[in-house]
């Protein structure tokens, strides 16, 4: 394998010199101004490359959804973007052994889910059903959004509510505040668990294995466009918050007999080291795009960026053999331009994602972030600006793609294009449309380059 740093440095000190060149021409008493052309040495221009770049809408698949900090539940029947809905399943685990005493019985038994963001509509119920798991989850196994949660629980539903999504905020912070989804759960699930042989209560693995191995959460598919919504579940106990929580309230022979008896009760948490897997179904039916999904026809007028393993776009780049051929040509700065379509992205009701990620397809068709991101994430760029436009600087990529022919070569990236994503993001709903390729203000590939006059 060849190595290139030294071409690295050479076009570090290059920059360099010519920074020192420029600034030298701007200074009346340097030494040797007198030998200098009367022009300046460099010229530096803009050229704006829109002919030659392509964009063609693909589903991405694979997105793994147990690896998140937090779930989303829920159904939302987008008007653009067609029908996402999302299932959720989780282990229960006990965190502390709790003695239920002489002949427990179950006075009622709730699933609570908090949740403080919503994505879509406030006034859609959304219909959603508990089953208990027949079969086990793993937190160190890889589950991506197409896995089968239904066929690995249980038929008998257990719980079931009809509950619309609200969002509050704290008057004095702004903050949005818990909301809770109470579910009342059949109470012969509740007494099967403190009923459970104590053996089995005191070691994690023992109870998951034998008394429950967690439970299924159903999303009814909601139908009529612009409705429904996308919760994302606060679900995991930590630090500073307690966790979304399964609690089965009591009394036992005790507890009965006292002069004012207090009912007793044990939660069964969700915590970090709950495995919490999501099931994530779209169906573009309804679409504009339906038709050109995956079959490599360009995306003039719109690209359609979606997480939870939704879409994705692949932007190709023309020939830049121009630049190469170029003498005394230098670029300073290359950056890809992405402009929202704010109208049909209908921004008010469905805010933009706060950053997208723009990966590069290497000449093994796998997608890898440009050298750029590692030189510096904010950098490289791709966050939502105040003029609604995403900008990656990619000019190391660039410079590259330009000046590396050598396929064995350590540093070659060829020619392959761009990947514009939300990052594989699986726990934030946020879609976003730009302006296509045929758009006067759709993507742009802007290159800021210097002509130094001989």
């Amino acid at each position: 394998m060849k190595h290139n740093t030294n071409r690295i440095f050479k076009y570090a000190g290059v920059l360099f010199l010519m920074a020192l060149l420029f600034s030298a021409c701007n200074k009346e008493n340097d030494l040797g101004i007198e030998i200098l052309p009367g022009t300046d040495l460099i010229n530096v221009h803009n050229a704006v490359i829109k002919d030659q770049l392509g964009a063609y809408a693909n589903s991405e698949f694979g997105i793994v959804t147990n690896r998140s900090g937090y779930n989303l539940i829920g159904s939302l029947q987008d008007e653009a973007f067609g029908n996402t809905t999302v299932n959720f399943a989780t282990q229960l685990r006990i965190t502390t052994y709790t003695d239920f005493g002489a002949n427990p019985v179950a006075d009622s038994t709730f699933l609570f889910l908090y949740y403080r963001n919503v994505y879509g509509d406030t006034l859609t119920a959304q219909n959603l059903k508990v089953y208990e798991l027949e079969e086990m989850l793993y937190d160190d196994q890889k589950y991506t959004q197409d896995i089968d949660l239904k066929s690995m629980a249980s038929d008998q539903v257990i719980g079931e509510i009809v509950y619309t999504p609200k969002v509050e905020l704290d008057s004095a912070s702004q903050d949005t505040l818990y909301q809770v989804i109470k579910i009342p759960i059949d109470n012969e699930f509740g007494q099967k668990l403190i009923s459970a042989d104590s053996a089995d209560m005191v070691i994690i693995d023992s109870f998951l294995t034998n008394i429950c191995k967690g439970i299924y959460i159903e999303s009814e598919k909601v139908n009529t466009p612009g409705s429904g919504a996308l919760m994302r579940l606060e679900a995991s106990s930590s630090s500073t918050f307690q966790g979304s929580a399964l609690l089965v309230y009591y009394n036992n022979d005790s507890n009965i007999v006292a002069e004012e008896p207090d009912t007793l009760s044990k939660a069964f948490l969700i915590t970090q080291f709950s495995a919490r897997v999501n099931n994530i179904v779209h169906d573009y039916t309804s679409t504009a795009f339906v038709n050109d999904l995956d079959q490599g026809v360009e995306q003039e007028d719109y690209i359609y960026i979606q997480p939870t393993g939704g879409l994705k776009s692949h932007i190709t780049v023309g020939e830049l053999t121009g630049w190469r051929d170029s003498l005394n040509t230098a670029i300073n700065k290359a950056e890809l331009v992405f402009q929202i379509d704010t109208i049909a992205s209908d921004i008010e009701k469905y805010p933009p994602p706060t950053s997208l990620t723009l990966t590069f397809i290497d000449k093994d068709s796998i997608e890898r972030l440009p050298i750029d991101y590692y030189f510096s994430p904010s950098y490289y760029g791709g966050y939502l600006r105040e003029d609604y436009t995403y900008h990656f600087n990619v000019t190391q990529h660039v410079q590259r793609v330009i000046n590396i022919l050598d396929p064995d070569d350590d540093a070659y990236v060829g020619n392959q294009g761009f990947v514009i994503t939300t990052g594989q993001t699986s726990d934030n709903p946020r879609r976003v449309i730009l302006e296509g390729t045929g758009r006067e203000t759709g993507v742009q590939l802007i290159i800021t380059y210097s002509k130094y006059l001989q």
